[in-house]
């Protein structure tokens, strides 16, 4: 059994914008057809029922360095970039400089 990710259309096509990936690119990472990744996001503050669909959507999340982050303490639910503005800089000028790349240091 996969474990309870949960996940919402809304959350979806947020975390899709915020990285600036197209729906044909973020339902490929997720390995979901384009039409289904639609669906998904049509249904906006819905929970995604399938806990597959919610664990690779999670993935591709993952995948493109966005962070999903649960409700708690009052707040709603949302998505945030793992890196923040200086720490690309940092990553990019250490990689130019000749030091270790990685995966996931989204430019």
């Amino acid at each position: 059994m996969l474990a309870k990710i949960k996940m919402t259309g809304r959350l979806v096509k947020v975390a899709r914008s915020l990285a600036g990936i197209s729906t044909e690119d973020f339902a490929k990472a997720a390995g979901l057809t384009v039409q289904w990744l639609g669906l998904i996001e049509a249904n906006g503050g819905a929970w995604v029922s399938s806990e597959r669909d919610a664990a690779a959507l999670h993935g591709a999340c993952e995948h493109f360095v966005v962070v999903v982050l649960d409700e708690r303490d009052g707040m709603g639910a949302g998505v945030r970039l793992k890196f923040s503005r200086q720490d690309v800089k940092q990553l990019l000028q250490l990689e130019d400089e000749g030091g270790i790349s990685s995966l996931d240091d989204n430019p």
